[in-house]
């Protein structure tokens, strides 16, 4: 398995793992692990007992048209959650571009078959904030190019009330106590921004006794539902299916982005770090 990282000048602050070695059942993709604050705390999970198809931060899509790049069990509306044979995945096909601060890589989604659905460029890139922070950005563009229509479901979409996810997706470490969530106008806590369209959202918490924040807003012309688990295990991830199903036509392209504040310690005020990510040309 290669490894690709991610530097701001001499410091590491992400590696991109292509995902190889990854079972098939678990949706062999691409991800970041790990993610590291500027003094070297680990901001990401990869593999957690919890959910081993939770992979750092990653692209991860539960229903494109029934194959699955999530990984693990697929909801339906008569069984509930169950393990089918319905796994796609991610493939490196080349690099756009490359540099120690970002990476553009166009990626093939294939189904259980072998056929191309989607294909994919994911643009990556770290910036600099302050002494204490730096941002991560990624943008996505999938293009349809299987020759049919397609949607993007969900298992909400299949029934599962507030199961809404899929898309970018960042598992952050699980610990003994769960982060905080706090977003903008004074809302706090998983049930008051869990599908909300807040315009920021952020997580703070600590990886072996080491605090931490990270302040998630989403960019582009085209924004989504919050999905958030905070007490279960802690991830975030704007929700292409929040309740309905995503129509992707034939050669139609669906883009989205995700910027993240990586702070170290517990931010005093993570709207002024928002507003600063924001600002970021």
């Amino acid at each position: 398995m290669s490894t690709v990282d991610l530097a701001l000048g001499s410091t590491v602050l992400a590696t991109r793992q292509d995902g190889t070695d990854i079972e098939p059942v678990l949706s062999p993709r691409p991800y970041l692990h790990p993610v590291r604050t500027k003094s070297g705390t680990v901001v990401t999970e990869e593999r957690p007992a919890d959910h081993l198809h939770h992979f750092g931060v990653s692209v991860a899509v539960p229903d494109v048209s029934g194959t699955s790049f999530w990984g693990g069990r697929t909801f339906t509306p008569d069984r509930g959650s169950v393990l089918l044979d319905n796994h796609g995945r991610q493939e490196h096909v080349s690099w756009a571009a490359r540099g120690d601060d970002h990476h553009v890589e166009v990626l093939s989604w294939t189904d259980t078959g072998g056929a191309e659905l989607l294909r994919e460029e994911r643009t990556t890139r770290v910036h600099d904030l302050d002494g204490h922070t730096w941002v991560l950005e990624m943008s996505v563009r999938l293009r349809n190019t299987s020759g049919r229509d397609l949607s993007v479901g969900s298992p909400a979409t299949n029934g599962r009330p507030g199961a809404g996810y899929g898309g970018l997706f960042w598992r952050a470490p699980h610990a003994p106590t769960p982060p905080v969530c706090t977003g903008p106008d004074g809302l706090e806590g998983e049930q008051a921004l869990h599908g909300s369209r807040a315009p920021w959202l952020a997580l703070s918490g600590s990886a072996d006794g080491a605090p931490w924040t990270l302040v998630f807003l989403q960019t582009g012309p085209d924004t989504d539902p919050w999905f958030l688990r905070v007490r279960e295990y802690p991830g975030v991830g704007p929700a292409l299916a929040w309740d309905t199903r995503l129509p992707l036509p034939a050669d139609a392209v669906l883009r989205r982005g995700l910027r993240t504040a990586v702070h170290d310690g517990h931010a005093a005020d993570p709207d002024a770090l928002a507003e600063a990510a924001r600002s970021l040309d």
